[in-house]
């Protein structure tokens, strides 16, 4: 091979070399496009986030039972029930009322109330209840009163909320959270009963009740029993008399010092104004708190010729508003 061929050789291979390079950069520059960022950072979106295979989400690690179990906190008894016990206030400063969202009274009792005056009666058929025995056992509390989803507790003059309400809500709290029976009733042997009420309703319509005393009844039933009720309370007819109902106040009604003005400003009011046939409005006191009334004018007698005829006591209803 002479020098002139060889130098045509060796420029051959150069030309096809540079070729070859520049068909490469061209074929680079080709493949690289802004859209694709991963690709000119030389990593594929393939890598950097892989798809879930049916066959991998399998083999995904699960929570067993027995740990499941073990990671769970464990229901206290008092969580599973629980219950929200809200207080109001009444028109007697005396008297609170606890609303306990539970039903106190059973489904099919006869009458719209119960009250205990004493701790005899909390335990003498024929409704004896475990919770008003406790609520009276609590000093400085002297009557219990269940209305159908409702508990009054009345309290001596002299007793103070601040020492008797912490124990009356902790009590009801138990007795509810417990699911004890709040009344029972058993086979009352003796003629009369332990308890106020219990009884069929004096305000239940009557076949041999004339016009006039069915238009009483309903007028206390649908617009005057409600409001009593709302203030802890509930109402009792005792009879129409020459033109007078008689009435009994219950619950916290019946210890109110604006007990009088209740009947005279509010129920007598409405009922002469519906029922002209009625003329008025009496209050009737029980055996007890008549005996009660005889013995304090006795007391305020004894005082008067004791100290004077100005030296009176005063009674719970002198302080009514007139």
């Amino acid at each position: 091979m002479s020098l002139g061929t060889a130098s045509t050789a060796m420029l051959r291979r150069t030309l096809l070399s540079a070729r070859r390079a520049t068909s490469t950069t061209e074929s680079c520059t080709r493949t690289i496009k802004p859209a694709a960022f991963g690709a000119v950072r030389g990593i594929s979106s393939t890598t950097r986030l892989p798809t879930l295979t049916a066959s991998e989400s399998r083999r995904r690690p699960t929570v067993r039972l027995h740990q499941q179990r073990a990671t769970q906190t464990p229901l206290s008894p008092s969580s599973k029930r629980t219950i929200f016990i809200q207080t109001e206030n009444t028109p007697n400063p005396d008297a609170l009322k606890f609303i306990p969202n539970h039903r106190v009274l059973p489904e099919d009792f006869p009458t719209t109330f119960l009250e205990y005056l004493s701790p005899r009666a909390t335990l003498a058929p024929p409704h004896p209840s475990p919770l008003a025995a406790k609520l009276l056992d609590v000093e400085g509390v002297t009557s219990v009163f269940y209305g159908a989803d409702f508990i009054t507790v009345t309290k001596a003059s002299d007793a103070q909320w601040a020492h008797i309400k912490p124990e009356v809500f902790s009590i009801i709290t138990q007795a509810v959270t417990s699911g004890e029976t709040i009344v029972a009733t058993v086979e009352n042997v003796g003629a009369e009963s332990a308890q106020e009420g219990g009884g069929e309703d004096s305000l239940v319509y009557n076949e041999e009740d004339d016009e006039v005393v069915g238009m009483i009844k309903e007028l206390l039933e649908t617009r005057i029993r409600p409001a009593i009720q709302e203030d802890g309370g509930d109402i009792e007819l005792r009879g129409f008399e020459n033109g007078i109902v008689l009435l009994k106040l219950r619950g916290a009604c019946r210890t109110c010092d604006s007990s009088t003005v209740t009947l005279k400003n509010g129920i007598e009011s409405m009922l002469m104004h519906y029922i002209e046939e009625v003329k008025g409005v009496e209050q009737v006191m029980d055996q007890e708190e008549e005996i009660s009334m005889h013995e304090f004018a006795r007391f305020e007698e004894k005082l008067r010729q004791q100290k004077g005829a100005g030296a009176t006591a005063s009674s719970p209803l002198d302080n009514a508003p007139q």
